[in-house]
């Protein structure tokens, strides 16, 4: 028999959204705010010449600062006030999550519930602002040493320059996080998450005209396109797929009485994502590989030890490939531990009285959960490295513009996903106040005498 929430699902169409006044109201909110991201990201930093940066970023595309401009949707290549976008709080979201399991005190911070998060959120804001000065402060450095065939990238060097770059890349930072806990409070979704969304959703248009232009002048052949676009959308609903996925550990919960009453025994699961680290492992893989190319871009054409090791890591060969694949696997692993823990949901598992059928409580418990969540990292990692490798090979062997796949495709389809799980949410409640508000005028019947 179908649950509830499946015969809701079932009955979800859009006159159901037409009369959800107050989803209207949040989504209408979410796509305000992104308007006003996108607006943000075509406001120049002052002092700086746009057309010397876009060279600039052009020439060092390949580097991390075209990873960096992928993300901002543009807003580093043309330099704007949101040119560092929302990456300073995504970094600093990784390094407090990975200090509270090295903390020991942000450790039991974690675990006091409201109040302790609370707390975390705030180192997390504290160390945001320090990360975006310090790289604020590397950019207009860098920017004062930058010239191309237009001139110096800025008109007037000097501390006052320095100061007010600094001001403005860190203000938008702090400005992209507010609008982030905006959308989240008030809109439809994670909001940091829709922020990198759009920014990566926003290249998206250009970069297809411009494989469907190589299909035009005879670049590529039209058969390869739509073999192209067709194994694109497979491509997705293997993402799709992958990401649903779970490993549905059973739970049992025995009977208990509790005052006078008695309890019945419940029958759950413990869920288990097969990619349970995310996007970070293609992000940190990333960043670390592009590191020497950006480096030895900016030192020249000599042939010094950054510019072999450039060579080495270059996109498409296979010592970059090898180490990507490698990098990937390792931090598939290291983040997994960091965020599951299997010692942990084992005690709390005998805490609360449940147990694994065929599983011995406690210790014997947490060797279950870790082999299991062993072998789903295996998968994890193995998906993770095909997904990442797949538009490398097509840059590398034919040339296409299109970068479809890696870090920005797993970020796409998981907020996709967790933006609909968001909305089909809001349906739901919506239609439960109704059952309920029919339910209690069934219940105000007329008054029949006796």
């Amino acid at each position: 028999m179908a649950s509830a929430a499946e015969q809701l699902a079932a009955n979800l169409n859009l006159g159901v959204l037409a009369k959800a006044t107050e989803l209207k109201k949040r989504i209408w909110f979410t796509l305000g705010a992104l308007i006003v991201y996108r607006i943000g990201t075509y406001i120049p930093v002052p002092g700086v010449d746009a057309a010397v940066m876009a060279e600039l970023i052009q020439q060092h595309g390949g580097g991390i600062l075209g990873m960096f401009d992928m993300f901002s949707g543009g807003a580093l290549g043309r330099m704007t006030v949101f040119a560092l976008n929302i990456m300073p709080y995504i970094s600093a979201s990784i390094i407090v999550q990975l200090m509270t399991a090295a903390i020991p005190s942000w450790e039991a911070l974690k675990k006091e519930g409201e109040q302790g998060r609370k707390k975390l959120n705030q180192y997390t804001r504290y160390l945001t602002v320090f990360i975006a000065v310090f790289q604020a402060w590397g950019i207009a450095i860098g920017l004062e040493q930058m010239r191309g065939s237009f001139g110096p990238a800025v008109y007037d060097p000097g501390w006052f320059f320095r100061f007010s770059c600094v001001i403005t890349l860190v203000g938008g930072t702090m400005f992209l996080m507010w609008l982030g806990e905006q959308i989240t409070a008030r809109g439809v979704g994670n909001g940091i998450s829709l922020i990198i969304f759009a920014g990566i959703v926003a290249n998206l248009p250009s970069a297809l005209v411009s494989t469907l232009e190589l299909g035009r002048t005879g670049a590529l052949s039209t058969f390869f396109i739509i073999f192209f676009l067709v194994a694109a959308l497979l491509i997705i609903a293997g993402v799709v797929f992958v990401e649903r996925a779970q490993r549905r550990v059973p739970v049992q919960y025995p009977k208990r009485q509790v005052g006078n009453r008695m309890f019945a025994g419940e029958n759950t699961h413990l869920p288990l994502k097969i990619n349970t680290s995310g996007v970070i492992p293609p992000i940190f893989a990333s960043s670390l590989l592009l590191l020497p190319a950006t480096f030895a871009g900016f030192g020249g054409e000599g042939e010094g030890f950054l510019a072999t090791l450039s060579q080495w890591f270059a996109h498409g060969t296979a010592t970059y490939m090898i180490v990507y694949v490698s990098l990937i696997v390792f931090f598939a692993f290291f983040y997994t531990a960091v965020v599951f823990n299997p010692t942990e949901t084992a005690d709390n598992l005998k805490k609360y009285g449940g147990f694994i059928p065929g599983i011995r409580p406690g210790q014997h418990t947490a060797e279950y959960l870790d082999r299991v969540l062993t072998r789903l990292t295996v998968l994890g990692a193995i998906y993770l490295s095909v997904i990442c490798l797949i538009p490398e090979l097509l840059i590398a062997n034919y040339g296409v513009p299109f970068y479809f796949g890696g870090t920005s495709l797993l970020i796409i389809v998981s907020v996709t996903m967790d933006t609909v799980a968001q909305v089909q949410s809001h349906l739901f409640a919506h239609q439960y106040e109704g059952l309920i508000k029919k339910a209690r005028l069934a219940g105000r019947g007329p008054v029949r005498p006796r």
